[in-house]
């Protein structure tokens, strides 16, 4: 059936009624007290025997050298020495169920390092929707040279409409800017207005998106992501893979491992995102993480003696309260809070190096000079809110709040968390209209040894996803381990050299740190 304004507009209007210095640790991991979970963490006696491991494909996709335009695309400067990026693509079916006939052209990026074995098992990558899983690799190859890769290429393979994979177009101009901007130009300073817009906005976009893919618009989900990655594993002929999950990225992992568990001979989940919570928990766990990482950010600031000088999370909060007055132009409070999101969630690991980059801009907006800081919000807003990930995110969202709702949690936020948490509150918005699709199911007789990392201060995931995630694959039966790096950023993976050599030994011998271990800043 056509997803027609009507019936958008009838379904919105149902919901309505319804109601310090942190970066690559090269120390030792901590052993810290924790209680092992029941059949969990390395150290228990009669460990059972190592699962098969992944195999090296048989036949292989037609990789091209893409490192330079990557980079330049991405904007991270001079790719390092030795880094080879390989661009390639495969057709996946559009649905497996064979509810829509035809194919999606998916898009892989491959890192290699000049250390890296050739005639070692590639390791499988998705961010999920949070960032493209091609350009948290190449940020992940732009800082110095990664653990994990050094001893194996990492694939990454992008969600449909995202990245590398097949485009989607879909939004109209005007929806693109309010999205971007929260509506905030529809009264300044006025969150139930704000709202209302918002709401409106979702109405346009679902339409516009949804008319724009059919017949296979309820084909973006984390289900289907799982499905392209299988159909990797079939291309290569191999019959086990190793995957790691980042960010929303785990949920894409976990829903592989439930339908495709029998192919996994190793699963990482690294910053997970908080399995089966609602909207609005989700969204106040990465406020809580943002808040953290810019504390930090600022720690760091001030031993470097930055531009924003002595205070500057209190110059940071005064240029974001500015914004959201209308008193920097067009430049939104929203754009400021998406540029600083990118910048704290960036995968590259001298991330933390890099501190002076966006001090200098934030300082130079407090002066009146907005370019720098309005390229970075071009940069980040293109890395972390293209049309392909506002259709994948809604795709995945559960139990939104309701216009009302979020204006209450606006107010509420605004004061808990200063920076960040208005704009986020309205932002759950966004996908208002977006039907709510039915939750996958829970993961059930899944005994393979699952390495979880996560992060004190996480911007994009929160830090505390982790216990839902182990859990559920508790319940179905899987050995579980926990590795908190105790830095700023995400993910783990990427930023901490401890987490790299952690996730490194139980790729080569399926083996699990203590549960409870903490890796330094």
């Amino acid at each position: 059936m056509r997803w027609t304004r009507a019936a958008v507009l009838a379904t919105s209007l149902t919901f309505v009624l319804a109601g310090c210095g942190a970066g690559p640790s090269d120390r030792p991991g901590v052993a810290v007290e924790h209680p092992v979970a029941p059949g969990g963490g390395a150290g228990t006696s009669e460990a059972p025997p190592a699962p098969p491991r992944a195999g090296v494909p048989t036949t292989d996709l037609a990789w091209s050298d893409c490192t330079r335009g990557t980079f330049d695309q991405l904007g991270l400067g001079a790719p390092p020495n030795g880094v080879l990026l390989e661009c390639a693509e495969y057709s996946t079916p559009i649905d497996t169920a064979g509810t829509v006939i035809g194919n999606f052209r998916n898009g892989a990026v491959r890192a290699r390092l000049p250390q890296t074995p050739a005639d070692a098992a590639p390791l499988v990558l998705t961010s999920g929707a949070d960032r493209a899983s091609s350009a948290t690799l190449a940020a992940l190859t732009a800082g110095p040279p990664n653990g994990i890769l050094a001893t194996r290429p990492i694939v990454a393979v992008d969600r449909r409409g995202i990245g590398t994979s097949q485009p989607v177009d879909c939004l109209p101009a005007e929806v693109r800017q309010g999205f971007a901007d929260n509506a905030q130009f529809t009264r300044i300073g006025d969150a139930a207005a704000q709202a209302e817009a918002l709401v409106g906005f979702s109405q346009d976009g679902t339409i516009a998106c949804r008319d724009f893919l059919q017949p296979y618009e309820n084909t973006f989900d984390v289900g289907h992501a799982a499905d392209d990655i299988e159909q990797l594993r079939k291309e290569w002929q191999v019959d086990h893979i190793d995957l790691l999950g980042t960010g929303n990225g785990a949920e894409v992992a976990i829903s592989y491992a439930r339908k495709f568990g029998d192919h996994l001979s190793r699963l990482v989940l690294d910053s997970p995102t908080s399995l089966g919570a609602d909207a609005t928990t989700v969204a106040e766990q990465r406020v809580q993480g943002a808040e953290a990482a810019l504390t930090a950010f600022a720690q760091r600031c001030v031993a470097l003696g930055c531009a924003l000088g002595p205070d500057p999370r209190a110059a940071i909060t005064d240029l974001v309260n500015r914004a959201a007055a209308g008193r920097l132009g067009d430049l939104s409070a929203n754009a400021v809070t998406t540029a600083l999101t990118g910048f704290l969630g960036s995968p590259r690991a001298d991330q933390a190096d890099r501190v002076p980059e966006l001090a200098d801009a934030l300082a130079a907006a407090g002066r009146g000079n907005r370019g720098p800081l309005l390229a970075l919000v071009q940069r980040q807003s293109a890395a972390i809110a293209n049309d392909g990930e506002f259709v994948n995110r809604c795709a995945d969202i559960e139990q939104p709040p309701t216009p009302s709702r979020a204006v209450e949690l606006a107010g509420d936020w605004a004061g808990k968390y200063p920076v960040f948490g208005r704009s986020a509150a309205l932002a759950l918005l966004t996908c208002a209209a977006w039907p709510v699709g039915t939750p996958p199911a829970a993961i059930a007789d899944f005994a393979l040894p699952v390495l979880v990392l996560d992060g004190a201060a996480d911007p994009v995931a929160g830090g505390v996803g982790q216990a839902a995630v182990t859990g559920a694959l508790a319940g179905a039966g899987a050995r579980t381990a926990v590795l908190r790096w105790q830095g700023w950023g995400h993910p783990v993976s990427a930023r901490s050299g401890c987490g790299q050599r952690a996730v490194v030994e139980y790729l080569n011998e399926a083996r699990l740190p203590q549960d409870g271990s903490v890796c330094p800043a």
